[in-house]
Order: structure tokens, then C-alpha cells, then sequence
């Protein structure tokens, strides 16, 4: 949900690194450290970290989407991995990196993404109902629109996309695909047009951001990747994390306070966990961006941004 002028890359226009140097001093960067970024994109974000690191330092990179690969600069100490973040350590070992002293995501979507029509992330063109960060994998939000119950509809609709009348949504498309398999963003938006709410482009925004969350399973390879960050830090390490969805933001916040997703954690009778957390947050409050970067990328508007430190 950003957007970067990389005229000195491949392909212009990825996008615009958000809080770059909040995530920087977030990090507070060691020149001859190993750092992680989880999700490279158009690879800003690592471009400022390199520039911090001397000769000595590493890089190690995410990004399940290839098209990515086209971003990398020409650089020996950064090292891409076409992966999902979810499968972090298992990469780090075989990078002979188990520990590093940072990691770093940035869990919005990039606008190259969302510019690329094929790609069918966005409503502004007709394409195929695909939302697949990584190609590779069968499942697309055409295969849930025509396979999920009802039941599984509604229940994406209604918490990751927040659309107020999804049992009406849902039951739409179940009358629709009764004559047809819904393959297309055009076809979809013909047939449920007439129970839209509101703002069309809102409503359809919503609804695609739902059904992007469930195809790539984001909130899932999220929780993967914050159980393994406390095990790939060292000790003083840091984490910084900006998301973009209130649902992602929550187990961010509750995983760096609480070493859980829920709060759930045992007490004591003085209401301290019984285990301590592993990380310890370093933004009391959760970091945004300010008024200049929101005058000038406007997708920036909800971002926000927490970090953690790896207690000794």
C-alpha cells in the first residue's frame, strides 16, 4: 500500500518505503551486523539498511513474489530468498545465520502489485480473480469465491474485510455461481453491483483486501514469523514490524508485550505472567507516519509501525 520511485531499478514505481527511518532507528542498526528483511518488494527499506551496514555486514531478504528478484541491487553482502517469511529460521540455518542482530517487515502490499492488472489485486481492471503473492501456489480468490461454504465466506468477509453486509454478499454469491464459476473481476462485480453499500470503490476495496488476506494466508505466515523471532534474534536484538490492518497490528502488539496472540498468557497474583515474554516492546505506542510523508504518499495513512527488543 505504498509506492517508490526506483528509476535506478528495473522496473519503476514499486514503491515508497513507509517510515523508512523510523524503521531504521528502530533497528538501531550495527554496521557489521546480519540483518533480515521478511518482505523486500522494491527492496527500499534494505537499500537504507545497507547503506548503514560496512563491509562486514549481511543482509538476508524475503519476498515469495519473484518479481522481486528484479529489485535486487548489485550488492555481495545482500543474499534474496524467493520464500514466504514464514519459514524464516529454517532459511537462516541454511544460511548459516541462526541468530541476527535485526529483522524487519513491511506487510503492506506494494503498488507494482497492485498495478500489475494480471495480477488481480485491484478493481480498477478486469482481469482474472487471482491475488497470488506467489505464483506458484494452486489457490486464488477465484478458487475460494467458488469452493468456500458459506459459512467460510461470510466469516472472511465479516473479519478481515469488515464489510457490513456480508451475509447478504455471501448470499449473492452463492446465487451466482449456481450458473457459472465466478472467474473474473468484472463478472464478479456484475454479479453482486445491485447490494453494494456506500462508496463502491470502498466497498469492493474491502472486499478484495479480504479476500487477499485469505488467499495468501497472511495472518497465518504472520503468526508463524513472530513465534520464530524471539528463537532468530540474539540477545539485544531487535525487531521493528509495520502493518497496515488492524487485525495484523493486534498480534503484533500482543506477541511483543504478552510472548502470545490473545493476553492469554498465565498470571501470577499479581497479574505478571508467569513467564516472562522474550521480547520486550520499545514503542509504547504504536509508530505513524507524519504529516510531510502523508503529503506525499497517502497510502502511507495506516501504516503503523512497532518494534521489540530480544531481552538479554
Amino acid at each position: 500500500m505504498k509506492k517508490e520511485d526506483n528509476t535506478t531499478g528495473s522496473s519503476p514505481a514499486y514503491h515508497i518505503p513507509v517510515l523508512l527511518n523510523e524503521m531504521m532507528d528502530a533497528l538501531a542498526v550495527k554496521p557489521d551486523g546480519v540483518y533480515v528483511d521478511c518482505t523486500f518488494g522494491g527492496g527500499g527499506h534494505s537499500k537504507a539498511l545497507l547503506k548503514r551496514l560496512s563491509e562486514a555486514g549481511r543482509l538476508l531478504v524475503f519476498d515469495q513474489d519473484a518479481d522481486a528478484r528484479a529489485n535486487l541491487p548489485d550488492d555481495p553482502r545482500i543474499t534474496f530468498m524467493q520464500h514466504n517469511f514464514r519459514h524464516l529460521q529454517r532459511f537462516l540455518r541454511l544460511r548459516q545465520a541462526p541468530q541476527v542482530d535485526g529483522i524487519m517487515a513491511d506487510l503492506g502490499v506494494s503498488s507494482w502489485q497492485f498495478d500489475e492488472s494480471e495480477r488481480g489485486f485491484s478493481i480498477r481492471y478486469d482481469a482474472d480473480l487471482d491475488m497470488r503473492m506467489d505464483k506458484r501456489q494452486e489457490t486464488t480468490a477465484s478458487t475460494l469465491l467458488n469452493n468456500y461454504s458459506e459459512i467460510q465466506l461470510h466469516k472472511l468477509f465479516e473479519q478481515y474485510g469488515e464489510v457490513t453486509n456480508a451475509k447478504t454478499l455471501v448470499r449473492t454469491i452463492a446465487e451466482a455461481r449456481k450458473t457459472g464459476l465466478i472467474k473474473t473481476i468484472a463478472g464478479f462485480k456484475q454479479a453482486v453491483h445491485h447490494i453494494v453499500k456506500g462508496n463502491p470503490n470502498k466497498y469492493f476495496a474491502q472486499v478484495f483486501q479480504a479476500l487477499r488476506i485469505e488467499v495468501n494466508d497472511e495472518l497465518g505466515a504472520l503468526k508463524e514469523l513472530l513465534l520464530q523471532v524471539p528463537g532468530a534474534l540474539k540477545p539485544g536484538g531487535r525487531v521493528a514490524i509495520i502493518s497496515f490492518h488492524s487485525l495484523e497490528d493486534r498480534l503484533v502488539k500482543n506477541f511483543f508485550k504478552h510472548g502470545d496472540f490473545e493476553d492469554s498468557a498465565d498470571k501470577d497474583v499479581f497479574g505478571a505472567p508467569v513467564i516472562a515474554p522474550p521480547l520486550k516492546p520499545i514503542t509504547k505506542k504504536p509508530v505513524t507516519p507524519g504529516r510531510e510523508e502523508l503529503r506525499v504518499n497517502p497510502r502511507s495513512r495506516s501504516a503503523k509501525m512497532r518494534a521489540a527488543e530480544k531481552k538479554e
